[in-house]
């Protein structure tokens, strides 16, 4: 029985009819957790077995993880905590980079169309709400091969108050005065989103074209000077003047004006006047 009336928890036989047996069914199969390490690695440890399509949603992760293995947690129900797999035969690996960012795509129409925020792309796939990090995206490559299959990660804070934020650079959908703040809504028009522009990629036959046009469109770093983190304790300060077809930042370098393109790298978007 649960007992908190400000995060109920997901109604996984209904989100199952929405997404999974209904007419506007888009998905294989949808699992809700109560409590689980990483969503994540779980779809990753079970790739063989599962069919395309496959979403795992955790009411909380105890070992939740962003990029470059950074802990992602909050209180149990206070977040979207899911992961996807998909499965790609016969694809291009060198596209495959592209599913984070279509993720990308697809939350930030789902927040905007549903629960009414001005949300946009910190690049590469940090979500954003008034400049601050209302949700991540880390993808992972499940199998190689012939017939790739890649798990995408997404949380989404939803109630999670001021001082349950891991950092003072995050914020929730609540926080930020969403029109909707319902998980189960929030959840079905994620995840139809992410079928629908698979479904939209599939059919130009894996270009990239309209889907970093759109990325762009949605991407708040173009236009900003930013200060780039790369590897090797290296960084560039710049203006972030494109996202390229290969999905990296072109960044024109302050100190040089030579123009760069950076495949992976932490991002901070700066304001006019900083310098460091």
């Amino acid at each position: 029985m649960w007992t908190n009336l400000d995060r109920p928890p997901l109604d996984v036989s209904a989100l199952r009819r929405a997404l999974v047996d209904g007419p506007q069914a888009s998905w294989s199969r949808l699992d809700v957790v109560e409590q689980t390490g990483s969503t994540n690695a779980d779809l990753i440890a079970q790739a063989d077995g599962l069919a395309d399509r496959t979403a795992l949603v955790a009411e909380h992760q105890d070992s939740g993880r962003g990029r470059h293995a950074r802990p992602f947690s909050g209180p149990p129900r206070s977040q979207l905590l899911l992961s996807v797999l998909v499965k790609f035969p016969g694809i291009d690996p060198a596209v495959l980079g592209w599913l984070s960012l279509l993720t990308g795509v697809a939350v930030v129409d789902a927040l905007r169309t549903v629960a009414a925020v001005d949300a946009s792309l910190k690049w590469p796939n940090d979500v954003l709400v008034g400049g601050r990090k209302v949700a991540g995206i880390l993808a992972e490559v499940a199998q190689h091969g012939s017939s790739p299959a890649v798990v995408v990660g997404i949380g989404l804070n939803v109630s999670m108050r001021e001082e349950e934020l891991p950092v003072p650079t995050a914020t929730s959908l609540v926080l930020e005065n969403a029109a909707v703040s319902d998980r189960d809504s929030l959840l079905r028009a994620i995840l139809r989103g992410i079928g629908a522009e698979i479904d939209s990629w599939r059919n130009v036959n894996w270009s990239t074209e309209h889907l970093a046009h759109r990325y762009r469109e949605r991407c708040d770093t173009i236009g900003r000077r930013v200060r780039v983190e790369l590897p090797g304790n290296k960084q560039i300060l710049g203006e972030a003047t494109d996202v390229d077809g290969q999905g990296r930042i072109v960044v024109r370098v302050d100190d040089t004006g030579e123009t760069i393109a950076v495949a992976a790298g932490d991002v901070t978007h700066l304001r006019a006047v900083d310098t460091d």
